[in-house]
C-alpha cells in the first residue's frame, strides 16, 4: 500500500510539474507572438535613414561649387555650360525622386527648393552674359555668387535640415 501511495504521489507531482511547465511554455509562446504581431520599425527606419543619406549626397552633388568643379569644360560656351549644368542637376534630382516617400515634406521641399534655386541662378547668370561668353565666364560668376551671397548658400541650410531629421530617426 505504501508503494501504491508513493507511486500516486510521484505521478501527481509529475503531472503538476508537467502542467506548470506547459503553462510557462504557453506564456512564453504567447508573449513572443504578441511581440511579433507588432511590426518592428527598424527596417522602416533603416530605409528612411538611407533616403536621408541619399538626399544629403544629392544636395552635395548639386551644390554650385561642386557641380561646377565636377563638370567644368573650359572649351564650351556659356550657353552650352548652362545646358550641361541644368541637365545634370535635373538628372541627379530625378535619379533620387523616389526618396520623397521616406522623408518629411519639409525635407523634400528643401531639396526641391535647392534644385530649383540652382537652376534659376544658372539660367539668370547665363542669360545676362554676352553670346560670346565662355563656360569659364559663367562658372566664375556662379562661384562668386555662391561664395559671396548669403542666398547662394542654400546648400548648407538644406544639408542641416536633412542631417537634423536623420538624427531624430536615430534617437
Amino acid at each position: 500500500m505504501l508503494d501504491t501511495n508513493l507511486l500516486i504521489l510521484l505521478i501527481a507531482a509529475m503531472v503538476i510539474i508537467g502542467g506548470v511547465s506547459a503553462y510557462i511554455t504557453y506564456l512564453k509562446i504567447g508573449k513572443n507572438n504578441r511581440n511579433n504581431s507588432v511590426p518592428s520599425n527598424e527596417p522602416a527606419n533603416a530605409m528612411r535613414l538611407q533616403a536621408y543619406e541619399r538626399l544629403l549626397i544629392l544636395t552635395d552633388r548639386i551644390a554650385l561649387p561642386n557641380i561646377i568643379s565636377r563638370l567644368n569644360q573650359p572649351g564650351l560656351t556659356a550657353r552650352n555650360m548652362q545646358q550641361v549644368l541644368v541637365s545634370n542637376i535635373k538628372e541627379e534630382f530625378n535619379h533620387n525622386i523616389t526618396q520623397q516617400v521616406y522623408v518629411s515634406d519639409d525635407a523634400w521641399t528643401a531639396v526641391k527648393t535647392l534644385k530649383e534655386q540652382n537652376i534659376l541662378v544658372i539660367n539668370q547668370f547665363a542669360n545676362v552674359l554676352p553670346p560670346e561668353a565662355t563656360a569659364l565666364d559663367l562658372n566664375k560668376h556662379l562661384l562668386e555668387y555662391s561664395m559671396n551671397d548669403p542666398k547662394g548658400n542654400v546648400h548648407d541650410m538644406v544639408s542641416q535640415v536633412l542631417s537634423f531629421e536623420a538624427k531624430k530617426i536615430m534617437q
